[in-house]
């Protein structure tokens, strides 16, 4: 018996045995077949853990960028990924959405409109299942580093991106360290860009799930470049640990002022082509320069936990959070 078979035997036995009974219990039969997709969601995230930590976790061990000084940080970074690969967040999502989108692609469908389908540019590509999940990949991309960008360009939108950043010690679960109202943004964003050039459910799993293996590697603690003309195919853990540097990855115009370097996600051509690219040599140090303390910074207060992360994002996007707070110490640990 082969992955492909274990795999869709334990989707079949979770959904029969657990959730198929938990649904119709809970009053919420028609999302039965959401919910089948939903646990295979959820076996894709085990896989993707299970995968990420044999093979990230040994290479931070031997060649790490820095020493972990706090390892309840990179704790915490886990329980927002595990949220995210584990399917709860993106089935929570759903869950508030679908209702909205199903009357949306009724509404369309009665004013005679179709969706927009990629493929359709050129039907021959249909023929290439490898270069039709390219394009895609491709196209998704190019809409997230703008949004990336975005996020650091307005002073709102920056305030619970920041959250991202302020990891001093970041490493390989550190990618889904977002504030939550931002996900949801994002999540809302890419979705409705997947659903107007034509991706399909089995697609688009797929996509997402490679796009966050890669991610995950861009955040760990690893000193790892792809070589002088690979640093421009593909983001690298360098090319990306230089977007989180201090005072650099955050800023362009010098202190306090939003901006940066490398929005890329995947492929730095974006970074390139538009204006926002910068090559070093060097794994800087990661985090924010207003969690310095002073003069260099303002020792903001990020929070430590899960909770206290969400709360002060929401703050600091009401203007509330208090930027002279003191900033608990990271402990030493061996």
């Amino acid at each position: 018996m082969n992955f492909l078979d274990l795999f869709a035997n334990a989707q079949a036995w979770i959904f029969e045995t657990i959730v198929q009974p938990l649904v119709f219990q809970i009053g919420l039969g028609e999302f039965v077949e959401d919910a089948f997709h939903g646990v295979e969601w959820f076996l894709m995230g085990v896989c993707e853990l299970l995968v990420l930590y044999m093979l990230l976790r040994p290479l931070e061990a031997l060649i790490p960028v820095h020493k972990i000084t706090d390892r309840s940080a990179r704790w915490n970074d886990f329980i927002y990924t595990a949220l995210h690969r584990l399917g709860i967040f993106s089935v929570a999502i759903f869950l508030l959405l679908d209702p909205l989108l199903d009357s949306l692609t009724a509404e369309l469908h009665l004013q005679g409109m179709n969706p927009f389908n990629l493929e359709n540019l050129w039907p021959t590509m249909l023929e290439y299942p490898v270069l039709v999940f390219c394009i895609y990949l491709l196209v998704l991309d190019f809409f997230d580093y703008w949004y990336h960008r975005a996020e650091h360009q307005f002073n709102w939108w920056w305030a619970l991106h920041s959250l991202h950043h302020s990891q001093r010690n970041m490493n390989l679960w550190s990618d889904n360290r977002n504030h939550l109202f931002d996900d949801i943004l994002r999540d809302i964003y890419m979705g409705l860009i997947a659903i107007a050039i034509g991706v399909q459910p089995g697609q688009y799993l797929t996509l997402v799930v490679l796009s966050r293996m890669l991610q995950s590697l861009q955040h760990a603690n690893v000193r790892i470049h792809f070589g002088r003309i690979g640093e421009y195919l593909l983001v690298s853990p360098r090319y990306h640990r230089t977007h989180h540097a201090i005072g650099v990855g955050h800023e362009t115009h010098g202190k306090g002022s939003i901006g940066g370097h490398n929005f890329a996600v995947l492929f730095p051509i974006w970074d390139v082509l538009f204006g926002s690219a910068l090559f070093i040599q060097e794994y800087s140090m990661t985090g924010i320069r207003d969690q310095l303390v002073a003069p260099e910074g303002r020792s903001r207060d990020y929070g430590r936990g899960f909770f206290s992360q969400q709360w002060l994002g929401i703050k600091r996007l009401f203007g509330r959070d208090g930027p002279e707070q003191q900033v608990v110490a990271s402990k030493e640990t061996p």
